[in-house]
């Protein structure tokens, strides 16, 4: 029996190019049943093999901006020329279904999160190393120079905001990561402040039963 009945909000977070996606995509591979992806919205080009409604929801610059105006996202960054954000109504609709909810953004989006879901799980996903990081980015193939050199200063900016976050998980092996966030997930359904109500609830009910 599960106490909390409510989904949880599990963010992975990292360095840029630490691959989330990867462990993320590994994470649904072996445990995707109970869990649902956060599709993120963006004005960024559509890459080859990405699809619209399953990657991210592709639109223009003006969509992008009226949502803002409206208040419809969690959180939402720029980044190397385009927004990127996590539309506020997909959030509530899956939390409130009971599912757990992958949110797989950026650090600045992170802390987005934290100010508005105080009860959101962080993961922050890091490299074995700094060189690690670098030849992933520079062998990805799908950026410019300047770009892959972006990020990289990026990512060394974000190295030292680990502390903000509720775990630290290392991406040594991507299976060995998933395995980790899947035991952090169930661990935190058992911490006592989100399971502590049902807790009391179900002990009343014994009680009426026993009179």
């Amino acid at each position: 029996m599960k106490l909390n009945e409510r989904g949880l909000l599990v963010v992975l977070s990292g360095p840029s190019g630490v691959g989330k996606g990867t462990v993320r995509k590994a994470l649904f591979d072996e445990y995707g049943k109970n869990l649902t992806y956060s599709i993120s919205m963006t004005t960024r080009p559509m890459r080859p093999g990405e699809v619209n409604g399953k990657d991210y929801y592709f639109v223009t610059e003006d969509e992008f901006k009226k949502k803002i105006m409206e208040g419809g996202f969690l959180e939402y960054n720029y980044f190397c020329g385009n927004y990127y954000g996590t539309p506020m109504d997909e959030v509530e609709k899956a939390l409130n279904s009971g599912k757990e909810l992958i949110l797989e953004i950026e650090v600045n989006g992170c802390r987005q999160v934290k100010e508005k879901m105080l009860d959101a799980v962080t993961i922050f996903i890091v490299p074995p190393s700094r060189e690690a990081l670098y030849e992933r980015l520079k062998h990805r193939g799908t950026e410019s120079d300047y770009q892959i050199q972006e990020r990289i200063n990026k990512a060394n900016a974000e190295f030292g905001l680990a502390y903000q976050y509720d775990y630290i998980v290392v991406n040594d092996d991507v299976n060995n990561a998933a395995d980790r966030i899947s035991a952090i997930i169930r661990a935190e359904h058992a911490r006592t402040r989100r399971s502590i109500y049902k807790y009391y609830e179900l002990l009343g009910d014994e009680e009426d039963e026993q009179k």
